[in-house]
């Protein structure tokens, strides 16, 4: 794991592909149990070690995590979440070449048995994109993504709805077995006691199908 910034109240850190953001039970490796190790050796702490969850990535995504050290930290990480102050945007390839280079999607998404669908009674998903580059001898398309709603799997079902899947996104209709392209690059929040404005980005990963376009 790659930490990119800690003081007393947070810590920022980049997830990589395949671990969960929090421990669901089983025995899979978690970003929030790996980090509050992490703290624990390296100041020596005896007992438990409190971490606060901000927000997630799906487990086979990777990218830019913050976590909250105290408990008004992320009081006050969460309500930026929720009243949209906090922003995240991603970069991922998907199948196919966009006809419009960049707009909205809205659908409206529902939790079905192991997949997420669009139904009209869903709940109202929203994101911006454009493409930043296309690779026309494999048919695919670098794009990146302001999410402006966080439902589970959002990035993955609009696009794949459309017709675009993301590469390595088997469960909503890629065929070919590889890791997901999909990669948070960017948050920015205010820092919950300074207030200041906080942003931390990072390049893509230099592997498998990332290694098509250059950034």
């Amino acid at each position: 794991m790659k930490i990119l910034y800690e003081d007393n109240h947070l810590l920022v850190a980049l997830k990589p592909s395949g671990i969960l953001s929090q421990s669901d039970g089983s025995n899979h490796q978690d970003m929030l149990t790996l980090l509050k190790s992490y703290l624990k050796e390296k100041y020596q702490k005896k007992g438990n070690v409190y971490l606060g969850l901000v927000h997630r990535l799906d487990q086979p995504t990777s990218g830019v995590m913050v976590f909250a050290k105290t408990s008004k930290a992320a009081s006050r990480l969460s309500e930026q979440v929720r009243n949209h102050t906090f922003k995240k945007k991603y970069l991922l390839i998907c199948h196919g070449l966009l006809k419009k280079k960049e707009g909205i999607m809205v659908d409206f998404l529902e939790q079905e048995q192991e997949k997420v669908v669009v139904k009209k009674e869903g709940k109202e998903a929203r994101l911006s994109y454009r493409v930043l580059q296309e690779n026309k001898k494999e048919n695919c398309s670098l794009i990146e993504v302001d999410l402006e709603t966080g439902r589970k799997h959002q990035i993955r079902v609009q696009f794949a709805s459309r017709g675009y899947p993301l590469y390595g996104d088997h469960r909503y209709g890629f065929c070919e077995k590889m890791d997901i392209a999909l990669f948070a690059s960017t948050i920015s929040f205010l820092h919950p006691i300074t207030k200041e404005r906080m942003t931390f980005e990072e390049k893509m990963p230099n592997a498998g199908m990332w290694t098509l376009f250059t950034l």
